[in-house]
């Protein structure tokens, strides 16, 4: 498998790509829910700026980055 954001897998196993064209909008929302690291997200950022460009999914990502950061600050 290449290197490439598209191929990326976090320790969950699930590429971006797995993550964001999940058949329903629950399976983005709980697969976007799950990402625990920038690097994962990251990934899934630029596969959704290469790919689609949702702005609805591209809201989740941000959102779920602000969690992270936040996180990191209560550590």
């Amino acid at each position: 498998m290449s290197d490439t954001p598209e191929h990326t897998q976090d320790s969950s196993g699930l590429s971006p790509a797995q993550r964001l064209e999940a058949p329903n909008t629950r399976l983005i929302d709980a697969s976007i829910a799950t990402i625990n690291d920038m690097e994962t997200l990251r990934a899934c950022i630029a596969y959704e700026n290469q790919h689609q460009q949702r702005v609805p999914i591209l809201q989740l990502l941000e959102k779920r980055a602000n969690e992270l950061r936040s996180q990191d600050d209560d550590d």
